[in-house]
């Protein structure tokens, strides 16, 4: 029997699992999804200088603004228009254990404060620029975001993996839907998001709606990050998912929506994919914890580069050498509950069964 892909080898790539619960598929739907799905991209490609790796996984997800592969009629429909910059619009470091028994996800917001490096013709580093974070993508694609967050994290990045508009969409629909529950009226004046108390299904327009809002509150990008983190806890541990794993058939269609068209890279194989699966399947929600990067404020305004978040350097640097180390960021039989809305200065680690529809 073919061993663990976390197990044989490091590396694995996690969105599809955390954000549509792609658990357990059979080796029906690995023969029907292998001929379709991407080859392997080296997102890591002259890398230099990087980070010691420690235990467990770390992969990289990145959502990205892109609104190219979807309709002008889903743009209006949705409110998703507007001018791409080809930006990082989500970005997470998602850690794995190396018993494969704990996922710490640790969201770093899109206007942090980044100095990017920039590159002389020799491929050597030149000198860096300051620019939010999200920037990295925008200018070097995914070799400079990974290699951007390497160096403000120190963590080594394992995998890498990115997700647009149209493969959310379409795996939001896959699964019929996604249920999310708010305590309050949740009314975004740029997406249109309109909810009232309570909990609603949402299919893939509505759910991009719900996990692209950031003009609810004045929580800004943060609130946006606590509702990314309740979809994903959501998704995972949603009815949908569980009726798609049930066909063998309608798994390996899922398996080709998350992974998108061919034509399109990403840093796994069926199989691998099929063998993270499994892994994190197993792993209960009160061993799952989200959070955000410690903040310690707002730096001043920097020409062409505008408004940034300045990290807590000494508690990032705990949460990130936790990491390293393989540790958990949330205390045993932790009870704490999420800010909601989050306040800047109070950023703390929740178990994903905090996090969870009830």
């Amino acid at each position: 029997m073919r061993k663990s892909f976390l197990r044989a080898r490091r590396g694995g790539v996690a969105f599809g699992v955390l954000a549509f619960g792609l658990a357990a598929f059979s080796s029906i739907a690995i023969g029907q999804a292998a001929a379709t799905l991407p080859h392997r991209v080296d997102a890591f490609h002259g890398l230099k200088n990087r980070p010691e790796g420690g235990a467990g996984t770390n992969i990289l997800l990145l959502g990205t603004d892109s609104r190219a592969t979807i309709s002008r009629a889903e743009k209006e429909k949705f409110h998703a228009g507007g001018v791409a910059c080809n930006c990082s619009d989500s970005m997470m470091v998602i850690h794995l254990s190396q018993k494969h028994d704990r996922v710490s996800v640790v969201s770093l917001p899109r206007d942090s404060y980044a100095e990017i490096p920039e590159y002389a013709p020799d491929g050597s580093v030149a000198g860096r620029h300051p620019a939010k974070i999200n920037a990295a993508y925008a200018e070097g694609g995914p070799v400079l975001a990974v290699q951007t967050v390497e160096e403000m994290t120190g963590l080594r990045i394992d995998h890498f993996l990115q997700v647009d508009f149209r493969r959310f969409i379409d795996s939001v629909n896959a699964v019929d839907g996604v249920t999310v529950c708010t305590a309050r009226k949740l009314s975004d004046s740029a997406t249109k998001l309109d909810l009232k108390p309570g909990r609603h299904r949402l299919s893939g327009g509505p759910a991009l709606q719900y996990v692209r809002s950031r003009h609810v509150d004045t929580s800004a990008d943060l609130g946006r990050i606590q509702r990314q983190q309740r979809f994903l806890v959501n998704a995972l541990r949603g009815s949908g998912v569980r009726k798609a794993m049930a066909d063998p058939v309608r798994a390996a269609k899922l398996a080709r929506t998350v992974l998108g068209s061919a034509s399109v890279d990403q840093g796994f194989t069926a199989g691998d994919l099929v063998s993270l699966t499994k892994d994190l399947s197993r792993i209960p929600l009160s061993k799952t914890e989200f959070g955000t990067v410690p903040i310690g404020g707002f730096n001043p305004l920097i020409e062409n580069v505008g408004s940034t978040l300045r990290w807590d350097q000494g508690k990032a640097e705990q949460v990130f050498s936790a990491l390293k180390a393989d540790r958990a960021l949330t205390k045993a039989n932790s009870r704490t509950e999420p800010l909601d809305p989050p306040r800047l200065a109070v950023q703390t680690f929740v178990r994903g069964d905090r996090l969870v529809c009830g």
